[in-house]
């Protein structure tokens, strides 16, 4: 598989990533193309002490993409903030997608939202290969959250986020649950109000969160598992403004994704949901 983007999040998903030897080989690819180098040498160098045998390498040259199985875009080297985005960001799509036209596009970034918009819709990439799993890191941070409100363990907990950070951003309580109890039954409609407020402060999330929501949306898919993950996606008439990008529940597989799960949602939520869309 092939990372686009030596930076932090570039970095810390490849070292993440050979560390569960899902894949056998793993190329980053900057335009400093010695960065790429020289982060590839260093996650291989601790293959040996950690015991995973992930091929790794680094270049410049963005044709890598040809035959990868699965493409991630995350963000360049040197350039704080540098998430892949924007015309630079379409052009580099674009371009991948002419060399290989067959794997899945995940883009590991938070603010990459507009970019899966405009792959879609204007490189004609389909959604099911062009996603976002920055969506993930969010759950998980609400979900800590969550568990900390509770006193519950965050492995008890299970809920979604939907809408379109920071400031529209939905968390379907009544739909979620703490240790297979629903969550309104658990936590009080004041402790309620109080997360809701504290989670546009939580978008976006750091290289390391954003790293590992990727892993484990890469792993799900490798091996085909069911997990239902948060994604990024561009959605259609039937989930809110044709072509805008919005964090929908999905699933996926090797290819990309396989579903998006219609959310169950209450009327309240469901006027949040759609005001998010329109706006």
């Amino acid at each position: 598989m092939v990372i686009l983007g030596a930076g932090e999040i570039g970095g810390a998903l490849a070292r993440q990533l050979a560390a569960t030897d899902l894949v056998s080989r793993i190329v980053l690819v900057d335009d400093q193309g010695t960065i790429a180098a020289g982060k590839a040498l260093d996650v291989a160098q601790s293959g040996p002490v950690d015991r995973y045998h992930t091929v790794m390498s680094g270049t410049s040259d963005v044709a890598a993409v040809v035959g990868a199985v699965l493409v991630v875009v995350a963000d360049r080297a040197g350039q704080p903030g540098g998430e892949w985005q924007d015309e630079a960001g379409l052009a580099l799509l674009k371009r991948v997608a002419g060399l290989n036209q067959s794997a899945p596009f995940l883009c590991a970034g938070a603010a990459q939202g507009g970019l899966i918009e405009r792959g879609v819709n204007e490189a004609g990439i389909p959604r099911a290969r062009l996603f976002g799993t920055g969506a993930e890191a969010l759950r998980s941070a609400v979900t800590a959250l969550t568990a900390l409100e509770a006193n519950a363990s965050p492995s008890d907990i299970s809920l979604s986020v939907l809408g379109r950070p920071p400031h529209q951003v939905i968390v379907p309580w009544d739909e979620g649950a703490i240790g297979g109890r629903s969550i309104p039954r658990v936590l009080s409609a004041a402790q309620l109000a109080r997360l809701d407020a504290r989670v546009a402060r939580l978008w976006p999330p750091g290289p390391y969160a954003l790293a590992a929501a990727a892993t484990r949306v890469i792993r799900t898919a490798l091996t085909r598992g069911s997990r239902l993950h948060m994604a990024i996606v561009a959605v259609t008439r039937e989930e809110g403004t044709p072509g805008r990008w919005a964090i929908m529940p999905v699933t996926v597989q090797p290819s990309g994704i396989a579903s998006i799960v219609a959310p169950a949602l209450s009327s309240r939520d469901r006027v949040r949901y759609d005001t998010s869309m329109s706006g």
